[in-house]
């Protein structure tokens, strides 16, 4: 069995505005709504955890239900960090038969089920891989206000989720000295420390995260015009 760890923990802060950014709407659905549904379509996940807020877990539950969303297993509370909301997911799934734990931002509502189906499949395949996108910016390095060094973009990619593990490996990258540190932004980067190869899943460029008040006004465009 393949699960979902959807994180969506946060208070979102930098997004404005009186709600957490996952209860926010896009075209009058919530933005975890939305995510959840490419999950509801995909092939390769049987079952999906949500990481919340402590205190919104009984709104999610009866908006779930409103939605009709069947592969949500339960909610979980989330941790102070995002790595804690991971590693609170991960426990979750106590000690069941699972194969390989997708790990998707819950504020990142236009993945593909397509993307989400390659980016498990390689995971299967390998052990590790995450959906990127390759850089389409030159990107500097800089220390104390001065350019140090421009690498090269070809080799450049933004990193994107799912990233998607097998579960073992998953639960030996979390239980590293300060894995839950507020600075681990990313499981590849914890899965990276272990010395193990993490492979990359082209993703396309509409594939955003939701952070700022003009993100909003991009997904509402996005989604206007998939529709």
């Amino acid at each position: 069995m393949n699960v979902a760890i959807i994180v969506a923990a946060g208070r979102g802060s930098r997004a404005g505005g009186a709600r957490a950014k996952q209860f926010r709407e896009i075209s009058g659905i919530p933005i975890i709504i939305h995510t959840l549904a490419r999950f509801e379509l995909c092939e390769t996940v049987e079952e999906a955890i949500v990481v919340l807020p402590a205190g919104a877990r009984e709104e999610f539950r009866a908006l779930a239900a409103r939605h009709g969303l069947r592969k949500v297993r339960r909610a979980v509370a989330g941790g102070e960090t995002r790595a804690e909301s991971v590693w609170r997911g991960l426990q979750a799934f106590g000690s069941e038969a699972v194969e390989v734990v997708a790990v998707h931002d819950g504020v990142r509502p236009f993945v593909t089920p397509a993307e989400i189906d390659r980016t498990v499949r390689a995971a299967e395949e390998h052990g590790a891989a995450l959906l990127a996108a390759p850089a389409v910016e030159t990107v500097k390095e800089v220390e104390g206000g001065r350019v140090v060094r421009t690498p090269e973009r070809a080799r450049l990619w933004n990193a994107q989720t799912p990233q998607c593990f097998r579960a073992e490996l998953l639960r030996r990258a979390y239980g590293q000295p300060g894995a839950l540190l507020p600075d681990v932004t990313d499981c590849s980067a914890l899965v990276e420390r272990l010395g193990e190869a993490v492979y990359v899943v082209e993703g396309g460029a509409d594939n955003i995260k939701i952070t700022t008040p003009r993100d909003f006004a991009i997904a509402e465009v996005l989604l206007k015009s998939r529709q």
